[in-house]
Order: structure tokens, then C-alpha cells, then sequence
């Protein structure tokens, strides 16, 4: 096993409001406090108007001070960290390998021994899709370098506490109200 899956991280989720600029502004705290950030995955919830961010840090980083700093800014409504938590937490990784006659049977009794998927095939090449723990991709990754992995993206982790109750208190769909504010020009 790696040293880094040895590394103790901290997951943070977060509800922010889906504006212009709140990514950047979260990205900018972590910076300006050098929180090492390991994985950030940012998209629509339930609610229009809000996102729901999991964002996994190095555990030397003071997880409090992570929920601390970035539960300032404006743009988010609700922080906590759940590393201590029962989550559900996953990974979804899209891996190019080279195909082949003679790797073709192999291939797809890997992937269908780690209940991933083969999402395209080119006649040269074929795109699996998995979805698991860290884990569960990694290891399916090792054992696909050696058909010849031509690229590969991974989404990172994403997060949710298990059991009925929601991860964070229920809001209003947020509506986007701009009061005018004439801009002065220029003379």
C-alpha cells in the first residue's frame, strides 16, 4: 500500500450558493491559509439555486479551521466536517486502455470482476468506467496499466452522511434579487 493511502485527510462538505465567484472564493481561502487541498468536487443539489461541495484536505490541516474559515464567506451556508461520520463516500474514474483480439477477453473479465463498465470501444482502444472507493479505482487502475492505460480522469471524492436525516438543514431555493445600482461614467 501507498504512503498515501496511509495519510489520515479530512472530508469537509459544504451547501454554498450557486453564484458567480463562490468556487473562486473558497479556492482563494484555502490558498491564503495554505490548506492543502486533495480533492474538491463542486455540483447541483436537490435545491436550485445551491451546490453542495466535498472538499477532502490533508489531515495535518486543522479540520475546524477549515470549517471555520471558509464558513465565513458569504457564499456558504452550511460547513461541517464529517471525517468522524458513518458517510457514503465515492470516486468515479473514466480509464482509456489500448484494445486489442488478444487483450479483449481479459479486459473485460477485469472490469467485470470490479463491477465497472465499458462505457465506449474504439477499434484500438476502450473506455471503462468505475465507480467505488478510492480503493476499489486504484487497484483497478493497477491492473489495467499493464494492458497500457492511454489516460485516465478521476472526479475525486464525493461525500454524503448515511441514514434519513439530510447532510445539512433544509433551505429555500435561493432567487437571485440585484438591487440597481447605477455605475457613474465616465466624463
Amino acid at each position: 500500500m501507498k504512503d498515501r493511502h496511509r495519510r489520515r485527510r479530512h472530508i469537509v462538505i459544504a451547501q454554498l450558493e450557486d453564484r458567480p465567484g463562490a468556487l473562486n472564493r473558497i479556492v482563494s481561502r484555502c490558498r491564503q491559509r495554505s490548506f492543502d487541498i486533495e480533492s474538491l468536487v463542486v455540483g447541483r443539489s436537490e435545491t436550485p439555486g445551491l451546490l453542495r461541495m466535498t472538499l477532502v484536505v490533508d489531515g495535518e490541516v486543522d479540520a475546524e479551521q477549515v470549517v471555520h474559515q471558509l464558513g465565513k464567506l458569504v457564499d456558504v451556508l452550511d460547513i461541517r466536517d464529517v471525517s468522524n461520520e458513518d458517510t457514503l463516500v465515492r470516486e468515479m474514474a473514466l480509464i482509456k486502455v489500448r484494445w486489442d483480439a488478444d487483450r479483449r477477453t481479459h479486459i473485460t473479465e477485469v472490469v467485470r470482476a470490479f463491477r465497472a463498465r465499458i462505457v465506449d470501444v474504439a477499434p484500438t482502444s476502450v473506455i471503462v468506467e468505475v465507480t467505488g472507493d478510492e480503493d476499489k479505482v486504484d487497484a483497478l487502475v493497477r491492473l489495467l496499466q499493464d494492458y497500457g492505460i492511454i489516460e485516465m480522469v478521476r472526479t475525486g471524492r464525493v461525500a454524503m452522511v448515511r441514514g434519513s436525516v439530510p447532510s445539512h438543514p433544509p433551505l429555500e431555493p435561493m432567487e437571485e434579487t440585484y438591487e440597481y445600482c447605477p455605475v457613474p461614467r465616465p466624463r
